[in-house]
């Protein structure tokens, strides 16, 4: 790998590095984002994360919010296979934002640095289609998410969730995913879609809610083949789930 950018501020050391046409953000010696506009659908937990977008017709998908930029490269995915009207990135970290500016191309998204609970707490009102949640920071390196998504965060996202809106959550395991407010008694029963999907040599499990129904027969007629768990050329070996109310 060749060294694009490097920048060191406080404790954090951040690299940008180049592997052939993919350009990939390194905190702290974390691998955070990868982006490949030659080839940008690769099997990654990136791509993991766009797959619940199929649930609806990306017309359905004009607002998104993205709580965990990195350097960008979910809503370059958003950006190349969506192309939502608006898309907010807010991240803590004004390096990660500068990266997904200057490195990663997501300059045209709005990106908004600050503490994501603050941002969700001041945006009572808003309502978007899509809303991921992938807060992650680097304790130790290794990667960790940074907000508890307990019952008060859940309920905060779903207040910013549009009626047929999809939430995406990433958590480190799939405990940590059960054992969300997610999947909470009161919680699930608000919602009609729930679906969970998992990629082999990852731990991450990500979680995909909706109050209205999330049809995997639609998600597979509309993904790309790439990431399509139907299509021969898939190359996400993911595995998709439903899961009980």
């Amino acid at each position: 790998m060749a060294l694009l950018w490097e920048h060191r501020e406080g404790d954090n050391h951040y690299q940008v590095r180049t592997h052939g046409a993919s350009v990939r953000l390194y905190t702290n010696g974390v691998f955070h984002s990868q982006w490949n506009p030659r080839d940008p659908l690769r099997g990654s937990l990136w791509e993991l994360l766009l797959l619940p977008v199929f649930f609806r017709d990306r017309r359905q998908i004009r607002s998104v919010l993205v709580l965990g930029v990195g350097g960008g490269a979910v809503i370059r995915l958003l950006q190349r296979f969506v192309g939502p009207e608006l898309i907010v990135g807010v991240d803590l970290d004004p390096v990660h934002l500068e990266v997904a500016r200057n490195y990663f191309g997501a300059g045209d998204a709005e990106l908004v640095c600050g503490d994501a609970r603050s941002h969700v707490a001041g945006r009572a009102g808003d309502q978007y289609d899509l809303i991921i949640d992938d807060l992650f920071g680097h304790v130790d390196g290794e990667a960790r998410r940074t907000v508890r998504a307990d019952g008060d965060w859940c309920r905060r996202l779903l207040g910013l969730l549009s009626p047929a809106g999809i939430m995406v959550g990433n958590f480190g395991s799939r405990r940590e995913m059960l054992d969300s407010g997610w999947r909470a008694t009161d919680q699930r029963a608000s919602l009609q879609g729930n679906w969970s999907a998992e990629l082999p040599g990852y731990e991450n499990c990500v979680l995909a809610v909706s109050r209205a129904p999330l049809s995997r027969a639609e998600l597979l007629a509309r993904a790309p083949a790439a990431i399509n768990p139907s299509s021969h050329s898939n190359r996400l070996s993911s595995h998709l789930r439903r899961l009980r109310r």
